[in-house]
């Protein structure tokens, strides 16, 4: 499923600036695409305006092909599975019961699971290392368990494409990679990945192509490589980097320096909103 932005601008009532402004974007299918960027650069946005869940000022959201306005809420659905960085569960659930809940858009409100449900589930709680939480109220969970049940829930409606803000944030090491090479191999299995996260040096190892972000505005696109200089790398944190290639996995690594207290500070390159 192919993701594409036109000329994409999004205006929050009372911002000093757009959200997005002008934002291009075009994301194949079956590749794992990753955006990047400084908080408040508009990354979540973009993932609410390719939800529908906000509508653009100007330009057009595509979702395999079609604007996606055009779209049916439960067809979308069926095709997107999202996790979205925050989230309320204010009512008491069994872990097993949310994760099942990916699976209503394709049974409506009333048909009970049938034995491609049941599969579906199980083999969500599986690659994501929840299965002996099935019991467990969602409330009683840690950060960490949470956020992997949640990604089980995406995973369980069995979508073209995943969209995911932040899905290894609060993991151990161990959860993280395994959450990444799932990722991975869910795009050689045909699927769309579309990741919005912090983490410089896991996108550049397991992303086709890389989006960076700053005030709104797409600042760099490419493969990690091209994407991962440092003047833009700098600019756009406002810190100093140095960019060095890993020898394990020849990925580019970001590494933070030492500020010069005798520097001026970098400063950003648009006003921030």
């Amino acid at each position: 499923m192919r993701f594409e932005a036109r000329d994409l601008v999004v205006r929050y009532p009372g911002s000093r600036g757009p959200a997005l402004d002008g934002v291009e974007l075009d994301v194949a299918s079956g590749t794992l695409y990753a955006v990047l960027g400084p908080n408040g650069s508009g990354k979540s946005t973009l993932m609410r305006t390719l939800m529908g869940i906000v509508r653009p000022e100007r330009g057009e959201m595509l979702v395999g092909g079609r604007p996606v306005a055009a779209w049916d809420r439960r067809e979308l659905a069926r095709n997107i599975g999202a996790v979205p960085q925050v989230e309320s569960i204010p009512f008491p659930i069994s872990v097993r019961a949310l994760v099942a809940m990916g699976r209503f858009p394709h049974l409506g409100p009333l048909r009970a699971e049938g034995p491609e449900d049941h599969a579906a589930v199980n083999d969500a709680l599986a690659r994501c290392d929840v299965e002996h939480l099935v019991s467990r109220n969602v409330q009683t969970l840690s950060g960490g368990e949470l956020q992997r049940v949640r990604i089980a829930r995406a995973l369980a409606q069995r979508p073209r494409a995943l969209v995911l803000d932040e899905p290894t944030a609060s993991l151990d090491i161990r959860h993280e990679m395994a959450i990444l090479g799932l990722l991975r191999r869910a795009v050689d299995e045909g699927t769309t990945v579309l990741l919005i996260t912090h983490h410089l040096d896991l996108a550049a190892r397991f992303a086709d192509r890389i989006l960076l972000m700053d005030c709104g505005k797409a600042v760099a696109e490419g493969v990690p490589a091209e994407v991962y200089t440092e003047p833009v790398l700098e600019q756009v944190y406002r810190w100093p980097l140095s960019v060095r290639t890993d020898e394990s996995t020849g990925s580019p690594r970001v590494i933070p320096r030492d500020a010069d207290p005798s520097e001026r500070p970098l400063e950003p390159p648009l006003e921030a909103h």
